[in-house]
C-alpha cells in the first residue's frame, strides 16, 4: 500500500526541479514505488571532485532532493515539510557514469518525518548512506 497522501508522478517530480541545483547537475527521478523514490545523478564535469569521483555534496544535493521530495509527498494535503538536519555518511567513491539515490521514510509522524536514502554507484555498491529529518509544517492561506 503506498505511503503517499498526494498526487505523485516523475513528471510532476522531474517538472519541480527545472530552473534549480536539481537541474543543472543533472539530477533525474527515476521511480516511484509504494514506499520509495529513486533517482539518478551523473558523476561527470557538474558533480565530481578533482579526483574524478562524485563530490560530496553532490550526493548531498541528490539525497536532500530525494529525501525532501519523499517527506513532503508523505504529508496530508494542506501541509508542507521543511528541513532539519541532513547527514552523510561517504562510504566509497562513487565512479562515473552515474549514482542512484533511493530514499525511503523510516518515521512519518505529525511533526516530523525522518527519511533515509541509500547512494549507489553503478555496480550497485554502496556510496553514501544519508537520513533526513523534516518538521511537518501547515500550509498557510
Amino acid at each position: 500500500m503506498a505511503i503517499w497522501k498526494k498526487t505523485l508522478t516523475l513528471a510532476l517530480l522531474n517538472d519541480l526541479m527545472k530552473g534549480t541545483i536539481c537541474e543543472h547537475v543533472g539530477l533525474e527521478a527515476t521511480e516511484i514505488g509504494d514506499d520509495y523514490l529513486k533517482g539518478t545523478l551523473p558523476v561527470d564535469h557538474r558533480t565530481q571532485q578533482h579526483m574524478g569521483i562524485i563530490h560530496g555534496g553532490a550526493s548531498v544535493v541528490l539525497a536532500e532532493t530525494l529525501g525532501s521530495a519523499a517527506a513532503n509527498f508523505c504529508c496530508e494535503p494542506g501541509f508542507h515539510i521543511v528541513g532539519l538536519d541532513i547527514n552523510a555518511n561517504h562510504v566509497r567513491a562513487g565512479k562515473p557514469p552515474f549514482v542512484t539515490g533511493i530514499a525511503k521514510p523510516v518515521h512519518i509522524g505529525s511533526t516530523t518525518i525522518v527519511v533515509e536514502i541509500n547512494i549507489h554507484d553503478s555496480e550497485d555498491n554502496l556510496v553514501c548512506l544519508s537520513r533526513l529529518t523534516a518538521a511537518v509544517l501547515k500550509d498557510r492561506n
